[in-house]
């Protein structure tokens, strides 16, 4: 049995290119589970959950209940991040965005010491030569850190690895986005950890999501061979652009599926203008 699941955060009012995120994923499966990913308390607001259900009922839309917050599920991911850091995967980084910056442009001065990912430099792994006694005191005296994924010493572990993104297999890089950050002090679990740990525990067994996300399938198999945790078959979808060819912002009201609605527009015609571009 096929299982999807549609995951917005509470952040914002769903636009158009949520409309077909959830559409899509909907119809690509037998069951159809709905999570809410609401980890960053700070932007997260009740009223926008509240518009998330309406919406996606105006839509036409039903999922199985009871929906699942990640709010509800800090103590999974934090055994999680305690079962990668007794397998000596994980070290604390306190350099902050400033020290980073400071790092990259230095580097950029030596190009041939800089290593570039999808989203830019890459974190030169400052923090990660630091030995156990300095991590400790620093630890002990307070000083605020994240937890970052050894990147290097995870590939060692997994091996090669591959996943299936439609009919295509591609070989997984663990090094694509360097030692990434899997938890801070105000964001216990980064969106990569969590989105592996609960998939594994709602059973979705097909992750459908923008072509945008393509590239995070990368760290994400690397989590869950790390974790032991079962693999699902990824279908990235096309992205549903405006007329300047850029992606839909939640910032963007006159694209709110709100919005939509209050001006005449109907779920049939939604799903036309997706059929038509």
């Amino acid at each position: 049995m096929i299982v999807t699941r549609f995951a917005p955060s509470p952040t914002g009012l769903l636009h158009l290119g949520h409309a077909f995120a959830a559409i899509t994923a909907a119809e690509a499966g037998e069951r159809f589970l709905l999570r809410i990913e609401d980890i960053d308390a700070g932007r997260c607001r009740a009223e926008f959950e509240a518009a998330i259900f309406e919406d996606l009922h105006w839509l036409g839309l039903r999922w199985e209940e009871p929906v699942l917050r990640q709010s509800t599920r800090f103590g999974a991911y934090r055994a999680a991040l305690e079962g990668l850091d007794a397998e000596g995967l994980l070290y604390p980084c306190f350099c902050t965005r400033k020290d980073i910056a400071g790092e990259i442009a230095r580097a950029i001065e030596a190009p041939h010491l800089m290593n570039l990912g999808p989203e830019g430099p890459l974190y030169p792994g400052t923090c990660r030569k630091l030995s156990g006694d300095v991590r400790q005191t620093r630890i002990a005296s307070g000083e605020q850190y994240a937890l970052r994924l050894d990147a290097a010493e995870a590939a060692k572990r997994v091996g090669p690895l591959t996943f299936k993104d439609h009919s295509n297999v591609t070989n997984v890089d663990p090094l694509l986005f360097g030692d990434v950050v899997l938890a801070r002090k105000d964001t216990p679990a980064s969106y990569h950890l969590a989105v592996v740990v609960d998939d594994a525990f709602q059973g979705v067994t097909l992750v459908t999501r923008g072509i945008d996300l393509l590239s995070v399938t990368h760290i994400q198999r690397v989590l869950q061979a790390l974790l032991n945790l079962p693999e699902p078959a990824y279908a990235h979808h096309r992205l549903i652009l405006d007329e300047n060819g850029k992606k839909f912002s939640k910032r963007d009201q006159a694209v709110t599926l709100r919005g939509l609605r209050e001006s005449g527009v109907t779920p049939a015609q939604i799903r036309e203008k997706f059929t038509s571009r």
